[in-house]
């Protein structure tokens, strides 16, 4: 089930209204419904796979309870292996089968060696990359001794399948959400409305924002050849927009959800465009991703506690193992490489964390300074972004060639539904909403009531006269 979708439009209220008026008094009777409420909303998509939920469920409940009653070392290590080689065992073989026959395959045929081999058409169930992850969380933090296990299952496999957030995150953090399961949940006015104004302004980041682009984005890379330079620059460019205002919306629309029903999800997005160098985009974008990979691979190496060899090879892991997340294509283990080579230079000379604030904290505008760093950051993300979008390898250098070679920079009509004038203006216009509400929320959770009111009413107006319903892009991850 699509948030943008009709059926969550009518899904949402009908569980919010059960939840909050018939079931309030009894926190097992609110937790059961999130739980069916879950395996419904997955189930709309596939229901086949709700038995994968439903094993990672079971075992690691079983695993944690299996956890607390030994402290014998060498069993407790058993117990974390079996779980982490299930789930994982299960993630690679729906997301990356496929990927490691047909490159064991190319590997035979370039050194002339012709095979065959027969592969199943499997397909990738929603969302498994981000529940994987978060049942994961619970098992490592139970082994860890900085998690209790529960003892409650039905809040357990709430917590694994919580609908808000089951198909492309925030990933959470078991010692953040699930015991939020366990306390008595009141209705707050505040509350909900904040959740109503995130899902707004995420539908209007996914819809008006990232759909429009989209429109340009897969006409531009699917006719590079036919393009000239300058068009594949606003090609990369509002691809960039695409996959921001795409992915950060979804994660709006999950944590405002998430918010009407009593809950709080970690933020994801702190707007990573205005970050000044590659260290700070990636504290500021998909956190819940880049901090799990922090504290549960990147620190177990041995973080930057060791010395600069291996601190060298830690950052390789973290950023192509990110890739490698992102898909069985060689497309993102490129993007992941070229976010290392990014990043390591700031690491070499210790400036990898000297961005930690907002940029012009005190001032309206930043300073040339800033924004060159802004905007040299932003270019370097966009390189690589074109390797993320880009079906294969070859087509992503090729799209670069056209455009470093075609030297032509005139500007060129494109045949589709939005002129490029209104796209710039749109583009425009978000960029400002965002700088000027860098330090909020989201840019109508200001004070100002009339302003919030009119923001709101113009960004549902809009929202109506765009939406089109295209499908989320991390629902592929």
């Amino acid at each position: 089930m699509f948030f943008n979708s009709i059926a969550f439009l009518l899904f949402l209220p009908i569980t919010f209204s059960i939840y909050w008026f018939l079931l309030k008094r009894s926190l097992k009777a609110q937790n059961i419904l999130l739980l069916l409420a879950s395996y419904f909303f997955y189930g709309w998509w596939d229901y086949r796979f709700l038995i994968l939920i439903a094993l990672s469920t079971l075992i690691d409940y079983f695993i944690g309870l299996s956890l607390e009653k030994t402290q014998v070392k060498k069993r407790r290590k058993l117990l974390l292996s079996f779980s982490l080689v299930f789930n994982l065992g299960i993630l690679g073989f729906f997301k990356y089968y496929n990927f490691f026959i047909e490159s064991w395959l190319d590997a035979w045929a370039g050194i002339g060696v012709e095979m065959h081999a027969s592969t199943l058409q499997i397909i990738l169930p929603v969302g498994i990359s981000f529940y994987t992850f978060q049942t994961l969380s619970y098992t490592i933090d139970v082994y860890r001794k900085k998690l209790n296990p529960t003892h409650n299952f039905i809040n357990f496999s709430t917590f694994v399948a919580f609908f808000p957030q089951l198909v492309a995150g925030p990933i959470e953090r078991a010692t953040n959400l699930l015991p939020q399961f366990s306390i008595k949940r009141n209705f707050n006015i505040e509350r909900a409305t904040s959740g109503i104004h995130l899902i707004i302004w995420g539908l209007f980041k996914k819809i008006v924002i990232a759909d429009s682009c989209a429109t340009y984005v897969n006409t531009i890379f699917s006719n590079y050849e036919t393009f000239n330079s300058l068009t594949l620059i606003i090609g990369a460019i509002y691809f960039a927009f695409q996959i921001y205002g795409d992915f950060s919306g979804y994660s709006d629309i999950a944590i405002g959800t998430a918010r009407l029903f009593g809950f709080e999800l970690k933020q994801n997005f702190n707007y990573p465009y205005f970050s000044r160098d590659v260290a700070e985009f990636w504290r500021r974008w998909h956190i819940s991703l880049s901090t799990w990979f922090r504290d549960y691979l990147y620190i177990p190496l041995g973080g930057s506690r060791v010395n600069k060899s291996k601190q060298l090879r830690n950052v390789f892991i973290i950023f192509l193992v990110s890739g490698f997340w992102h898909g069985a294509n060689w497309t993102f283990i490129i993007w992941g490489t070229l976010h290392a080579i990014f990043f390591i230079p700031l690491l070499l000379r210790k400036q990898n964390r000297k961005h930690i604030d907002q940029a012009s904290e005190n001032t309206v505008l930043p300073s040339f300074n800033e924004l060159f760093k802004i905007f040299t950051t932003f270019i370097l993300v966009t390189f690589a972004w074109i390797f993320f979008r880009a079906d294969t390898v070859t087509i992503a250098i090729n799209y670069l060639k056209r455009l470093a070679l075609n030297q032509n920079f005139g500007i060129e009509y494109l045949n589709i539904e939005r002129y490029s004038i209104e796209m710039f203006a749109l583009i425009s216009i978000f960029i400002l909403l965002e700088w000027f509400h860098k330090h909020q929320e989201h840019p109508i959770s200001g004070k100002q009531k009339w302003l919030k009111v009119i923001g709101i009413i113009i960004m549902i107006l809009t929202v109506g006269v765009y939406s089109n319903h295209q499908e989320f892009i991390y629902f592929q991850f």
